[in-house]
């Protein structure tokens, strides 16, 4: 991404806490996508919109203290952060755009997914926006858990079930702040904009188009049944290299 983002606060007219606005896709929708990891919604990808094989996912390693987790999908919140330089805001203006940034991470489509792009360039990650307050306050406002290629620390007392995919861990905040929000930001190769479908767990994440996201649970069942084959015979004691052609002869020919 070239520069910053204009620094904009979005959807301020809903209550952060009580209140969203109206999904673009039905929450049975959101549950069947979370039902699969990101790699099987990878894969449907590639069947449904075979276009995006190049495209839409992280592809750089990210860490992920909290692996166990389940699959988190919701809609983006996009946020550029800088730690290196201090902000050049006064105090009160800091404040201002700290409850703008708030109200907007808080409100909009939900559940929602914070996706933070640090711009400190060869210094990405020298200071950790997110910790025990940010993780718990982001929870509170709503979101299930942060991608970014910034830092995280305060791993032992981070929200419990908030998940976190982070370019570093680290011990300091040094002078980190919001540079702006709602614009696109690129982190770990994957390009973002406010409002897109999210899914990720430990492998990474990608984004779900709105208009195909109902398609994805079942080419996501289709790659299973066509992995079957395969797999059984993998696990099999009686495995030989002929059973396995057959078995990739039987997964071709399923769909």
């Amino acid at each position: 991404m070239s520069g910053c983002p204009e620094f904009r606060p979005k959807n301020q007219e809903r209550n952060a806490v009580t209140q969203s606005a109206s999904a673009p896709l039905p929450a049975s929708v959101l549950e069947a996508l979370a039902r699969y990891d990101t790699p099987t919604i990878c894969n449907a990808m590639e069947i449904v919109a075979p276009e995006r094989r190049l495209i839409g996912y992280t592809t750089k390693p990210l860490v992920c203290p909290f692996p166990n987790l389940p699959p988190m999908v919701g809609y983006a919140r996009t946020v550029s952060i800088r730690s290196v330089l201090k902000s050049d805001l006064p105090a009160d203006e800091q404040a201002r755009r700290r409850i703008a940034y708030y109200e907007y991470v808080g409100t909009g489509f939900g559940p929602r997914i914070t996706v933070i792009q640090d711009i400190d360039g060869a210094d990405v990650g020298y200071g950790a926006f997110w910790g025990e307050v940010q993780s718990n306050v982001h929870k509170a406002l709503g979101c299930l858990g942060v991608i970014t290629d910034g830092s995280i620390r305060d791993i032992p007392q981070w929200a419990p079930g908030f998940q976190a995919l982070a370019g570093s861990i680290g011990p300091s905040h040094a002078w980190v702040h919001a540079e702006s929000f709602g614009g696109e930001v690129r982190v770990a190769g994957m390009t973002v904009h406010s409002d897109d479908l999210i899914h990720a767990d430990q492998h990474g994440a990608i984004v779900i188009p709105i208009d195909i996201a109902a398609k994805i649970p079942d080419a996501a069942e289709l790659c299973g049944r066509r992995e079957t084959p395969i797999l059984d015979i993998a696990r099999s004691p009686d495995f030989t290299l002929e059973k396995l052609k057959e078995a990739l002869k039987r997964s071709a020919e399923i769909h």
